[in-house]
């Protein structure tokens, strides 16, 4: 589709945090080049959860949006309805972009009345309930990633690709760069390896002890290497125990970066180890390989970070795909069968430029 300079006004609408927000830059790219001349604005979710910073402190200046419009998940206040219904007639939106999570079919139509209602007459990302859900490869066994059915979903605007890195561009400034150097201070001159072990979700967490004996395998096998420690302020202490074995240089930068600032240092990283976390989708934003212990949340692939050079390690059990924050599985088997030797050959591979792998292993 070629640029359309005619459109003024176009209101996207995407709910989550750090994580949600990196997966769908692809497409905030392609919007922008669609209609250039418009003024974009974010339908999202704000406040969220103190550990998930807001979409705001993701995207920044980047002139990826412009400006953002408040929608509380769940609401069921008429009052609240109405008052949001009215916020977008008078921002009067030519088209709507509707690039939300996977949603229950019912949710999908109302979402598209209140459009109506709010007279809105383009929405651009809404098909059948089948078309919108993610995509099984029987040869590889997992689902698309998330970037790649959004992307899908915009088809009518072009290509996003999520394929091209420089479709994840977070278009950093300088006064960001330069906040990262002067956070990682002397540490800038060597070479990095990142960990953010936190989570706020207890049924991705690995656990502090099997991250503190695996960095403490790669600190005897890297020795030239610095660890450089991300996550949010209530991650600090995860991260310090996490380093008790990390004999070399290291700093813990948990709770002093935003999120782009975040990107900007992760791009001088050879590789960053954690959960399933917003971090590990802007260490993939920026072309670092990801080592990660993938838990069953979700079916596997969706939330797989973009690149090839990642390497998985997912342990496909009998309750995978349950969507549950805090597991309620005895012995939590997605996790605890993720063993410290397995994370320890995944970063060998990574370390030295391997292909991407992802190591499926079935857990009755």
């Amino acid at each position: 589709m070629q640029p359309d300079l005619s459109i003024r006004r176009v209101l996207i609408h995407r709910l989550g945090s750090l994580g949600d927000t990196v997966v769908a830059l692809p497409c905030f790219h392609l919007i922008a080049r669609t209609f250039p001349n418009a003024d974009r604005r974010l339908l999202t979710n704000f406040p969220v959860h103190a550990k998930a910073p807001a979409s705001a402190a993701v995207l920044g200046d980047s002139g990826l949006v412009h400006g953002y419009m408040r929608y509380t998940v769940g609401t069921r206040n008429p009052l609240e309805v109405l008052r949001l219904a009215a916020e977008i007639r008078r921002f009067a939106p030519k088209v709507v972009v509707y690039l939300m999570p996977i949603r229950p079919w019912n949710t999908v139509k109302r979402d598209r009345l209140f459009f109506r209602m709010a007279r809105v007459k383009r929405v651009i990302g809404i098909f059948s309930e089948p078309e919108m859900n993610s995509r099984f490869d029987a040869a590889t066994g997992l689902y698309e990633r998330e970037a790649e059915r959004l992307s899908r979903m915009m088809a009518e605007l072009g290509d996003a690709n999520p394929a091209d890195l420089a479709n994840w561009d977070l278009v950093l400034n300088e006064q960001e760069r330069e906040a990262a150097d002067e956070a990682l201070g002397g540490l800038r001159e060597l070479p990095l390896i990142v960990c953010g072990p936190g989570t706020k979700m207890p049924s991705k967490d690995w656990g502090q002890d099997n991250w503190q004996a695996l960095l403490g395998r790669i600190d005897a096998m890297y020795p030239r290497h610095a660890l450089v420690l991300v996550g949010s302020r209530e991650e600090f202490d995860v991260a310090e125990h996490a380093a008790r074995q990390w004999t070399g240089p290291w700093v813990n930068l948990c709770g002093r970066l935003g999120p782009r600032e975040t990107a900007a240092m992760l791009g001088r990283a050879k590789i960053f180890l954690g959960p399933d976390s917003g971090p590990m989708h802007l260490a993939a934003s920026v072309g670092v390989p990801c080592v990660i212990p993938f838990a069953g949340f979700a079916p596997a692939g969706v939330w797989f970070p973009q690149g090839d050079k990642n390497q998985i390690v997912y342990h496909r059990t009998h309750c995978a795909g349950c969507r549950l924050e805090q597991c309620n599985v005895e012995g939590h088997p997605c996790m605890t069968s993720l063993t410290v030797e397995e994370m320890e050959a995944a970063v060998d591979r990574a370390m030295n430029g391997r292909d991407g792998n992802t190591i499926i292993i079935q857990i009755s």
